[in-house]
């Protein structure tokens, strides 16, 4: 039967069943014997069944330009979303349906996950296309969240690569049940097989071939399916038109291989395949098919694709193997945590009937205001309905329910378990969990990731802070990975995100859909300055302007704190004898040579390890005041803090790098470069950790040096050591720059 008469006869009944539940108490169904109570509600349960099975909800990851938005444009062309394909990289002005940014589409890139739904021989499938970069990781995150399948696009020549291994261990980590598609099989240089092999090695993947290509490179003509043992070949201006044909002689021997390797490896993690295996019985395709599926799902193999997005070959089989091996959203375990049991962990059936439960997975800003991603774990949502946020408490009403397809809507009355739409007006965060109000569930939330880069952001208009503002402000919902933050000292807007890309294509935003320009710079390191050695001070502040004057003498010295003071930073000492200046105006001494060192004379960041030992001074009885001495304590420091032979401190990192011991050499000879000094280098594994100390104004853009350095496979972790002097040469640099801002202001 059609789906669309599936659908409507679900709803159908659900809405009965909800409208009677809604407005009694009394049990549905009231009105027929038990028997035909029984039949009826078996009959509904038949339909949503039936229903649920025939959807995936599936996301489409893979490495940086490895073409999974290019196989994202076909699957929608050949199930008939979209009737045209349109390039990634939009040479005809288009682009692909998925990236709908312009941003996308000029830098050929994905930047945020877009979803869409289809409809592929009577099933329904939702589809997150991701982005590869690294930058971009949290899309990839979120998405996965609340996905039950995956496909790994690999590619045929670049292999397994360093984002492919970390969107492999994000399937893991939300336990995703995954095939693989290694693409680009027409590409000079293509190895499918040296692909999977990487796969079983670098990803841990117990993985085989379904498939087997006919030809390589430009000779590559089409596949070889080892289930049904038959050849396909994609005709057509578009390979629209599949046609089956026999297996090539040439290609039997190879075949008969790979199919009996096929059945050995899901016999390893499938029992039942097992018995017939070691039985020597003749394995069928429904056989082997059962089997695969059964062990696809428990996620103990990865089915293993080939074909060509861009020359429009293998698309339609991976959709065929979506449907085959993926899961349906009842055969997924969900679990949320029962708040009021003590965040006990519950099962969810996964299905419409019962209780709603739905997780907000994504914000975007959109025409219409707040549009709210929503993946539906349980129970029904409808349009008009009210809903409860229960992170905040907070009871809302669903005023518009939408299917979303790339940056298109269709509006729909009613969505239900399984499905992912999206709401408007609803005001919540990332993460936050809505139900019907009848349970208080709430979903375990994403991993999100540490920022690990910074830049200081500052409008070029004043006038346009208002707007500015309005954009961080949408950026950090949207994006849990985006922080915002100020610095006190240097009074900067500081930005911190995944890499310089991602911290850049905020940027970009703030100017394209704010119209705000915005310049941006490394941020001010927090320098500090200090003296080296002692320096006496005798200063006499005066001031006669008709009626009372000013007057106050300060006599003493300033010196460096002794080694190992490390509780203060500033020390104040009275050697005073005897009233040379009256006890009530030493507190003001002591607050004016404070305010004196929270600015140091060589680039005016805060001194310390600084101790000012009062010995003498004079007074007058009536010209002396508070503030007259306070400003004597102000101008006795810049006297003679020269004199003290000041230097300047900058902060130094403990850096932590983990790389493959290939790459030892050169991230050494890096950290050298950086003035870093190395205090450890140990083996964990395969990979080498380096412990150095390195000056952070050095640390700059050292996310993308390194991963540059290491074909992305290496990471990293700072955290701040201490403050140690800089270089003499590096000294005169900072007070030059410095006097040269002053001499502009």
């Amino acid at each position: 039967m059609a789906r669309s008469s599936i659908s409507r006869r679900l709803s159908a009944l659900l809405r009965s069943d909800f409208r009677t539940s809604a407005t009694s108490t009394v049990a549905p169904y009231r009105f027929y014997s038990a028997g035909s109570a029984a039949r009826v509600k078996e009959e509904k349960d038949l339909w949503w069944r039936e229903a649920m099975d025939r959807m995936r909800n599936i996301g489409i990851s893979a490495h940086i330009d490895s073409g999974k938005t290019t196989l994202t444009e076909r699957v929608l062309f050949y199930t008939g979303r979209i009737h045209e394909i349109h390039e990634v990289r939009g040479r005809d002005g288009v682009g692909a349906k998925m990236d709908s940014m312009d941003l996308e589409r000029e830098k050929g890139i994905t930047i945020q996950s877009a979803a869409t739904y289809c409809t592929w021989k009577d099933y329904q499938i939702n589809i997150i296309d991701t982005p590869g970069h690294v930058d971009f990781t949290i899309e990839v995150e979120r998405a996965l969240r609340v996905l039950d399948g995956a496909v790994l696009v690999l590619c045929s020549v670049g292999g397994v690569q360093s984002q492919s291994i970390t969107v492999d261990r994000q399937m893991r980590r939300y336990e995703v049940p995954r095939l693989a598609f290694i693409n680009k099989c027409d590409r000079m240089g293509a190895d499918p097989w040296k692909v999977l092999n990487q796969a079983r090695s670098k990803l841990r993947h117990h993985s085989a071939a379904v498939q087997v290509p006919i030809g390589l490179e430009e000779e590559f003509q089409g596949l070889v399916d080892l289930v049904e043992q038959k050849a396909i070949y994609f005709q057509g201006s578009n390979g629209e038109k599949i046609v089956s044909a026999e297996v090539p002689s040439k290609l039997q021997e190879l075949v008969s291989e790979k199919r009996r390797e096929l059945i050995e490896v899901v016999s390893e993690v499938d029992d039942i395949l097992a018995e017939a295996f070691l039985s020597d019985e003749p394995i069928s395709a429904s056989e082997l098919k059962a089997a695969i599926r059964r062990a696809t799902v428990a996620r103990k193999f990865v089915p293993v694709f080939m074909g060509s997005a861009f020359k429009n070959k293998g698309v339609q089989p991976m959709l065929d193997g979506v449907l085959d091996y993926l899961p349906c959203p009842t055969e997924v375990e969900n679990h949320a945590l029962d708040q009021s049991k003590s965040e006990e962990k519950v099962l969810l059936g996964g299905t419409p009937v019962g209780p709603l439960v739905a997780l907000a997975f994504k914000l975007e800003e959109g025409r219409f205001g707040q549009l709210t991603y929503l993946r539906i774990y349980n129970g029904v949502i409808r349009k008009g309905n009210f809903i409860i946020n229960v992170n905040t408490g907070k009871k809302l009403k669903v005023p518009r329910l939408v299917r979303m397809h790339s940056d298109e809507m269709e509006d729909i009355q009613e969505a239900h378990a399984g499905q992912i739409v999206a709401v408007f007006g609803v005001d919540c965060a990332s993460g936050d969990t809505f139900t019907d109000g009848s349970v208080k569930y709430t979903m375990t939330s994403m991993n999100v990731p540490e920022p690990v880069m910074s830049l200081a952001v500052t409008p070029v208009s004043k006038d346009s802070g208002g707007q500015f503002s309005k954009a961080l402000n949408r950026f950090q919902r949207e994006d849990p990975t985006f922080r915002v933050g100020l610095d006190v000292e240097s009074g900067q807007t500081i930005i911190s995100g995944m890499g310089e890309l991602h911290l850049e294509v905020y940027v970009e935003r703030i100017r394209r859909e704010y119209k705000v320009d915005a310049k941006t710079g490394k941020p001010q390191v927090n320098f500090r300055e200090t003296v080296t050695q002692r320096a006496n001070f005798d200063y006499i502040h005066k001031k006669q302007s008709g009626g009372q004057g000013q007057y106050g003498r300060v006599t003493g010295y300033i010196e460096p704190l002794p080694e190992g003071s490390t509780l203060t930073k500033f020390e104040f000492e009275n050697l005073i004898i005897g009233q040379a200046i009256p006890s009530n105006f030493i507190p003001a001494i002591e607050k004016g040579f404070k305010e004196a060192a929270n600015s140091g004379s060589l680039i005016g960041h805060p001194v310390e390890n600084l101790r000012v030992v009062l010995t003498d001074g004079a007074s007058h009885a009536v010209d002396s005041s508070e503030l007259a001495f306070k400003l004597a304590s102000i101008y006795a420091f810049r006297q003679c803090y020269s004199a003290a032979k000041p230097v300047i401190l900058e902060p130094v990192m403990k850096v932590e790098v983990k790389v493959p011991s290939e790459f030892q050499g050169t991230v050494t000879g890096d950290i050298n470069k950086r003035k870093g000094i190395i205090i450890g280098n140990d083996q964990d594994g395969e990979d080498t950790v380096i412990v150095a100390n390195v000056p952070l104004n050095k640390m700059f853009g050292y996310s993308t040096s390194l991963r540059s350095m290491t074909q992305g496979k290496g990471e990293f972790t700072m955290e701040y050591s201490e403050h140690t002097p800089v270089p003499q040469d590096e000294q005169m640099q900072l007070v030059n720059a410095y006097k040269g801002t002053k001499e502009t202001e």
